[in-house]
């Protein structure tokens, strides 16, 4: 509720309408069919736009979805190598960090030392410094390879602008889906008492044996 006496008034279409009571000005949005929403509070006087509230915060509701589909954080992804790795294992692992790279995410690249592996460091980092060469194109080495226990790894940070994922079919198709109601379980709640109420048909009685058959046993 506008609580001032006065506030200065735009239409629907942007225009101005001046300066003019809050009472008039609610009495104009009711003749329009709109409503009285104070867009500026703290403006001298107050400033009140006509229009339509529950068409205004729906738009406003996808827009806001919008913005946060197209936004995409950066996450650190991690490339793990062992020292006495291979040629085609090496180059498989740079195509795969250049990947990441491509995304606009950070990369860890590791190289994780077994028992007397940890006696020739050098071999770590010989291995690091080749991949940072081969991925140059794609990211800045954060820091120098640093060994941590068993492991010595650098951080790359990307060069290109993290992309925007559209919404898969399936993704779209579930949004779309008719979300589950309340109504559902009572319907259902109801025809489970209705089933409880309604009784069974009686079992109609089994014939008496004739006196005069034999009997048998089973």
């Amino acid at each position: 509720m506008i609580r001032v006496f006065e506030v200065r008034v735009v239409d629907e279409d942007g225009s101005q309408l001046g300066v003019m009571r809050t009472a008039d000005a609610m009495r104009l949005a009711q003749e329009r069919g709109l409503d009285l929403v104070e867009v500026a509070p703290l403006a001298s006087p107050p400033v009140a736009r006509l229009l339509d509230f529950g068409q205004y915060k729906y738009e406003l509701t996808k827009r806001e979805k919008e913005a946060k589909r197209k936004q995409r954080s950066i996450t650190f992804k991690e490339v793990r190598m062992k020292p006495k790795i291979g040629i085609g294992d090496f180059d498989t692992k740079v195509r795969r960090a250049i990947e990441f790279l491509e995304e606009g995410d950070r990369v860890k690249i590791a190289v994780q030392f077994r028992g007397r592996e940890l006696t020739h460091p050098q071999i770590g980092r010989d291995l690091l410094d080749k991949f940072a060469e081969q991925i140059k194109e794609h990211g800045v080495v954060e820091r120098p390879p640093l060994l941590e226990g068993k492991s010595m790894h650098i951080s790359v940070a990307s060069t290109h602008k993290p992309k925007v994922h559209e919404p898969t079919p399936s993704a779209t198709a579930k949004a779309h889906a008719r979300p589950v109601d309340e109504t559902d379980d009572v319907i259902e709640a109801a025809l489970d008492v209705e089933n409880e109420a309604t009784p069974a048909p009686p079992v109609p009685p089994r014939p008496e044996p004739d006196s005069g058959a034999a009997s048998t046993g089973v």
